[in-house]
């Protein structure tokens, strides 16, 4: 390693739990590279939580990372000062390609190639949510390449972050219009720079929040929606899914944990949509919906600050 010091990481331990929630959140206003890393397989308890940043993290820094995992009170956190080295790849060092069906996906610092048949796709961690190393993110793959004897013609993933599920999209249903948004402006700029890592053209990006966009309404309705959020977004974005989606459309939901699958299924049950398949992976729940055979109509209008009054139990 050379003397000079480039850039810093902050160790601390952490369990799945703290992993998982870091890992989901999507309001993180904290400015380093986060990565969690299971240490003993199976082991709920034995997980690792690495930050990277480029200047010396001071008091503040380790407070608000020491807050993320609650189990580690009174464990002082590991500063380890790094090298002129690439620290975000460093930060992707563990992070092993992910496979499924026939997809693979992996980071450059573990270049493979695709399945027979398959597809490859390069997403590096960054500022954005979505490498597939997630339960969530990977159950959603997952759910995709079950559904590849279907015919969709107009598909928009709703909160893509690094666009992994609309590259997985465009390459199942290659002449279907394929349209990916999210919140964050940020996101939209690393789907963007993804997609020509990838060879992937003709998206639709926007930046919006939830479904409230002319531009999303104009292209309305979709008879394939994938919203990989979080429980509670998903419950008050129910009516404004539910009214983008086509007569019979398939809803792909994700990010919620099992015991907020109830709460989830019945706002968009409200809303004419029905349960087609559960797949769990450990904690986290995707869920596979039916929208009703009439197209849903909204009984009120959606205010984007406060949607609809559906409370989550946590």
């Amino acid at each position: 390693m050379s003397d000079k010091v480039d850039s810093w990481r902050v160790t601390l331990p952490c369990t799945r739990a703290e992993a998982e929630a870091i890992d989901a959140a999507d309001d993180l206003v904290i400015d380093a590279v986060l990565m969690t890393t299971e240490e003993v397989e199976d082991d709920r308890e034995r997980w690792r939580l690495d930050a990277y940043v480029e200047e010396e993290p001071d008091a503040a820094l380790l407070a608000a990372l020491a807050a993320l995992v609650p189990s580690a009170a009174g464990i002082a956190p590991v500063v380890t000062p790094l090298g002129a080295e690439d620290w975000v790849a460093m930060s992707q060092a563990g992070l092993e390609p992910i496979r499924e069906g026939r997809f693979v996906v992996h980071t450059s610092a573990h270049p493979v190639a695709a399945p027979p048949g398959g597809r490859a796709f390069l997403i590096d961690a960054g500022q954005a949510f979505g490498t597939g190393h997630h339960a969530t993110t990977s159950g959603c793959l997952a759910m995709l390449d079950g559904m590849a004897d279907r015919a969709f013609a107009n598909v928009i993933d709703l909160g893509t972050g690094t666009g992994l599920l609309a590259f997985a999209a465009r390459h199942l249903w290659p002449a279907a219009t394929i349209t990916a948004t999210d919140i964050d402006p940020a996101a939209i700029l690393v789907t963007r720079d993804n997609a020509a890592d990838n060879g992937i053209d003709a998206l639709h990006l926007i930046v919006a929040d939830g479904a409230l966009s002319d531009d999303i309404a104009a292209r309305a309705p979709y008879d394939l929606v994938i919203a990989n959020i979080l429980a509670g977004p998903l419950i008050s974005m129910a009516p404004e899914v539910a009214a983008i989606a086509a007569p019979g459309a398939t809803i792909v939901l994700a990010g919620l944990l099992d015991t907020q699958r109830d709460q989830v299924v019945a706002a968009f049950a409200a809303c004419g949509c029905t349960l087609e398949r559960v797949d769990r992976r450990g904690d986290w729940t995707i869920l596979r919906l039916a929208a009703g055979t009439t197209r849903y109509v909204p009984t009120r209008p959606i205010d984007p600050k406060g949607r609809d009054g559906w409370a989550l139990d946590l």
